[in-house]
């Protein structure tokens, strides 16, 4: 089960909100931004799938993950220490970005993707439509706002503030009167917001053959 992995040292290890982590390696191998890779604890065939959130000329190798409390994994994950050594593959998927007018749809650590196509250089004609629980769900939120501006939408289930919609990703689609047919919508997150994500999309006259989707455990 875990042909085709090596061994990889841990650079850093940092807790950005409860339960959410930043982990980094050195990056040996070239990828497109979106992709994903594999990782394994040694000794356990188990294999997990994580988006690279760095971007494609960064020399780490960035995972954004959150700690599942019955995951056999993130557990151990969030225990590392620099030097310690875990098992990744090379990347793989095709969920890749465009350079093209593109909207980036996003549920909580769904939003790994979209920051390494947008650490990437993709930044143009860019919409990002991001749900969280909380205010402090908004990873990124540094690097997005200041280019993005009015293009980066914070969608925030439980707490209010005055430059977020408050409610999740879906009420706010909801409340658009319409979307713009030409750009993509790149969906990330988990399969049922992924399924009503493109179910509101199309009600509102966007292209099934527009919509392209991760689900993100």
């Amino acid at each position: 089960m875990t042909d085709g992995l090596k061994e990889v040292a841990i650079h850093s290890l940092k807790e950005i909100a409860e339960l959410v982590y930043l982990l980094e390696f050195e990056r040996d191998f070239p990828f497109e931004a979106g992709q994903i890779i594999k990782l394994a604890w040694p000794g356990d065939e188990k294999i997990r799938l994580y988006s690279i959130a760095s971007g494609e000329q960064q020399p780490l190798v960035q995972i954004l993950f959150n700690v599942v409390g019955d995951g056999r994994l993130t557990p151990l994950l969030a225990r590392l220490k620099p030097g310690d050594k875990i098992l990744a593959s090379g990347p793989l998927g095709k969920f890749k970005g465009t350079e093209g007018p593109a909207w980036w749809i996003a549920q909580g650590t769904g939003i790994a993707p979209f920051a390494s196509m947008f650490r990437s250089g993709q930044t143009e004609n860019k919409t990002l439509v991001h749900g969280g629980r909380t205010l402090n769900s908004f990873y990124y939120r540094d690097e997005f706002e200041p280019l993005l501006g009015s293009q980066y939408i914070r969608c925030c289930s439980r707490e209010a503030d005055e430059t977020s919609f408050r409610g999740r990703v879906t009420d706010y689609l909801n409340s658009l009167e319409s979307l713009p047919a030409d750009p993509l919508y790149y969906l990330c997150g988990s399969s049922e917001m992924v399924v009503e994500t493109r179910d509101i999309l199309i009600s509102k006259g966007v292209p099934f053959g527009k919509i392209v989707s991760e689900i993100y455990f």
